[in-house]
């Protein structure tokens, strides 16, 4: 298996985890208050963007060739690190808002 797919199954495979995060925002969001579900499905449609983003970067990856995938590959980790950053800010403010309940 080549690094680049390598590369590309670990990005997906982090992507399903965060993804079943996102359904459990999902999920809070429908049983809470109306002003703090606003909020959650403001912030879970913003990461669901970031999300398809993503997936769309991996099919790029996914049809480049060996010698041009490591130039993608930077661009990716750049959104993914940006997501992962916003994934773990709401997550943040979603035990905030759990913990004033």
């Amino acid at each position: 298996m080549s690094k680049k797919e390598v590369y590309k199954q670990k990005i997906e495979a982090e992507l399903e985890v965060v993804q079943a995060k996102l359904a459990e925002y999902k999920a809070e969001a429908k049983s809470s208050a109306a002003d703090v579900r606003i909020e959650y499905t403001q912030h879970v449609a913003e990461l669901e963007k970031m999300a398809e983003t993503i997936n769309a970067k991996l099919k790029e990856l996914e049809i480049s060739g060996e010698d041009t995938w490591e130039s993608l590959k930077e661009g990716l980790e750049s959104t993914w690190n940006k997501f992962t950053t916003a994934v773990h800010e709401t997550a943040a403010k979603f035990k905030r808002s759990d913990a004033k309940k």
